[in-house]
């Protein structure tokens, strides 16, 4: 231990034993209580630091179950703190303590300051692994803040929208607003810029229940990347699991960004909208063995990190992290106090920061018990058990970056999933790489053989086109190809998978005739997406054309590049209206957004059939038909008369009947109406072809000309 941290009995004396509970630094106008857990170490230093670099160091002499503790009085709120960690190093038993690393507490509720990369950072000697190092990491990392939680929430209570009411648009918090020129210069990028009229007015508009922020968890860049002058822009990279990212705050990093979280989420619910987190807690910014020591790593390696399998049966391997998650380790969920960290993580931010749910990058990594894939694993279960998180919204990623974690279908409720056969299968129908129009109608109908076998429900789907990694729309019509240089990597990150089409030419064109083929399926998209069974999820900007200029993995562009550009100039704004107007249909009619599965059966004694699958002659669809390759237009006939499932003191539902036809042919599509005994006239309330106007009325047994390429939406009349 370095002399210089050694320091009077007096100095000592001014810590009271305080407790072991909760963890983290916990005000009161009295004192402050800090408590950190580490079983395995030798000692432990609280570390205060002040404006001017200063560092005062208080030995905590009291350890209760694995805990060291003590409260020191008189702190006030915004005080910076770090820890300094004493223990064995011995790397090959993943004892990896250095007193000469300044440490993150994990339990922080604010962090001030950024990483700067140093070789500093590493908790061993570069180019020598068993070595440890002596370089103080002090000046170049983050450190906890002491915050007081207290917020004036007003009447702001759980929204719990059900999911069959709900659409979701999933946005970064500095992309949104970083152009945006009605939001003030000085909030652009910000929470409090989120909560601008500017922006939650545009949400309303457009008709989105619910916002899901980009990690907003406290986040470092991957030190190789900010060795390129690049920096983690999605914030996949999470450090803190209980701190609102700093550099999203236009107050301050002095607790202030927790107030701000605060009052943008305040703001979402008093105009209806739900907030709902992505979050990362399948590994951590430490990265592999030879990653740095910022936090978790210093206090206990072995309590936080899954070790991989050795040589000796049993044993671990030396001084190796076993890693599903492609991101240099994976956090053991299994452990009793990583669990216990996860699930406090969780209720803080339900209870304490009042969001509405989360949604779970690469979920298959913690759901593992003894590396093995499993559904009654640990988190799932005491998340199931949980009296206040199994009622909040929670979406898992099903899969991690192993091959046998891809489990679309599999997990258990109150479980929904990211559904990504649902987003393959409908670029596919749309660019005209379906083998035919069978699983496409199963997404259009909410993927009954991923989620019926097991008693879910159609919104046990999140149907999404596009997502935060891979093409925008504008670009998955615009691009066959990704273009990636400007990451660094040459042009290999990034999936090669995109399932596009630039419709004959690479990227952005002149050629009017061609960017209105583009804006048309763009809209096809929208609109296929907006009235399908099951919950929508749209990326933010995706609704007026934004490009990333064929970039598929910008992960590390915050510029630019990544930001949503307000100006009309460029804007899809057609696309805006179509994803409008589908948005409307689904708000105002149940038909469109059912609980129920359809059983393609009438719902009461002689009626309709609930769901109708028509061929474009006008009859049905007959067994054979499913099979035909070449078939690439269909119709949806939904019955409103009555619905399945019943109002909200049961009784019988009825709303109007809808008739959807998808033309994904380069061809225009002679289609007929079929005769009916239920429905007679009908008028066109949402169209991509524009000589099949809204407005255009039409009655059972006409014979029209759909567009090539085209989505037109009959309502009963």
């Amino acid at each position: 231990m370095s002399p210089r941290m050694w320091r009077s009995e007096g100095e000592r004396a001014a810590v009271w034993p305080g407790r072991g509970w909760p963890l983290g630094a916990t005000w009161s106008p009295e004192s402050t209580n800090f408590a950190v857990h580490a079983p395995r170490a030798t000692a432990a230093w609280l570390c205060l630091l002040d404006d001017e670099g200063g560092e005062t160091r208080h030995r905590l002499t009291e350890q209760t179950l694995g805990i060291w503790h003590g409260a020191i009085p008189g702190i006030a709120p915004g005080t910076r703190y770090g820890y300094r960690v004493e223990g064995p190093w011995d790397p090959a038993a993943g004892l990896r303590f250095n007193p000469n690393k300044l440490l993150l507490d994990p339990f922080a509720r604010a962090v001030s300051g950024s990483l700067t990369v140093d070789p500093a950072i590493f908790g061993y000697t570069l180019g020598d692994p068993e070595v440890m190092s002596l370089a103080d990491s002090a000046p170049y990392v983050p450190v906890g803040v002491v915050v007081d939680e207290a917020f004036d929430w007003g009447d702001d209570r759980p929204m719990r929208r059900r999911w069959r009411d709900t659409v979701i648009y999933e946005l970064h918090v500095k992309g949104m607003t970083a152009l945006h020129d009605r939001v003030p210069e000085a909030l652009r990028g910000t929470y409090a810029g989120l909560a601008t009229p500017a922006v939650v007015d545009y949400l309303k508009d457009l008709g989105v229940t619910a916002v899901e922020l980009l990690p907003v968890h406290q986040f470092v860049p991957e030190p190789a990347l900010a060795q390129r002058g690049l920096t983690n822009y999605w914030g996949y990279n999470t450090l803190g699991y209980f701190a609102p990212h700093n550099a999203y705050a236009a107050s301050g990093d002095r607790g202030q960004q927790v107030t701000e979280f605060k009052a943008m989420v305040k703001a979402f619910h008093e105009a209806g909208l739900e907030v709902i987190l992505d979050v990362v807690y399948n590994h951590t910014a430490e990265a592999g063995s030879l990653g740095p020591t910022l936090s978790f790593r210093g206090f206990d390696d072995s309590v936080y990190y899954r070790v991989a399998a050795g040589d000796v049966p049993g044993e671990p391997a030396p001084d190796t992290y076993w890693d599903v998650t492609g991101c240099g380790n994976t956090v053991d969920a299994a452990n009793p106090f990583a669990l216990r960290m996860i699930l406090d993580s969780l209720r803080y931010w339900v209870t304490e920061m009042h969001v509405d749910g989360f949604r779970f990058d690469l979920m298959s990594a913690l759901a593992r018990v003894d590396r093995r894939v499993d559904m009654g694993s640990h988190l799932l279960t005491a998340i199931g058990q949980d009296p206040v998180l199994r009622h909040v919204k929670l979406i898992a990623e099903p899969w991690d970056a192993s091959m046998d974690g891809y489990r679309v279908g599999e997990f258990p409720p109150p479980w929904v999933e990211w559904n990504d056969q649902y987003r393959d299968e409908i670029r596919d129908f749309w660019r005209n790489h379906s083998p035919g129009i069978r699983q496409v109608a199963t997404r259009l109908a909410g993927s009954s053989d991923l989620y019926a076998d097991d008693g879910r429900s159609p919104y046990n789907s999140i149907n999404f086109i596009t997502a935060h990694d891979g093409f925008t729309l504008r670009d998955l019509v615009s691009y066959e190809q990704k273009h990636n240089e400007a990451n660094g990597e040459a042009n290999r990150d990034g999936t090669d998978n995109n399932r596009s089409w630039n419709h004959g030419v690479e990227g952005e064109t002149d050629d009017p005739a061609l960017q209105a083929v583009r804006r048309r399926q763009a809209a096809n998209m929208m609109a296929t997406l907006c009235l399908s069974n099951g919950v929508p999820m749209i990326t933010a900007g995706d609704e007026r054309g934004r490009t990333q200029r064929g970039n598929n993995n910008a992960y590390c562009q915050d510029n630019e590049t990544s930001w949503i550009d307000w100006r009309p100039d460029d804007a899809w704004l057609d696309v805006y209206e179509v994803t409008k107007m589908a948005l409307r249909l689904r708000r105002e009619h149940p038909a469109l957004r059912q609980r129920h599965w359809f059983e393609g059966r009438p719902a009461i004694l002689g009626g309709p059939k609930d769901l109708a699958w028509l061929h474009p002659s006008g009859r049905e669809m007959r067994p054979d038909d499913w099979h035909d390759p070449d078939l690439r237009t269909i119709g949806m006939f939904v019955s409103g008369a009555p619905l399945r499932s019943p109002g909200p003191r049961g009784e019988q539902q009825v709303d109007k009947s809808f008739m959807l036809w998808f033309n994904a042919t380069w061809l225009p599509q002679s289609i007929e109406l079929p005769e009916n005994d239920w429905v007679q006239h009908g008028t066109v309330v949402l169209s991509t072809d524009v000589k099949l106007p809204v407005g255009t009325e039409v009655e059972a047994g006409d014979r029209l000309a759909l567009g090539r390429r085209t989505v037109v939406v009959f309502r009963e009349s």
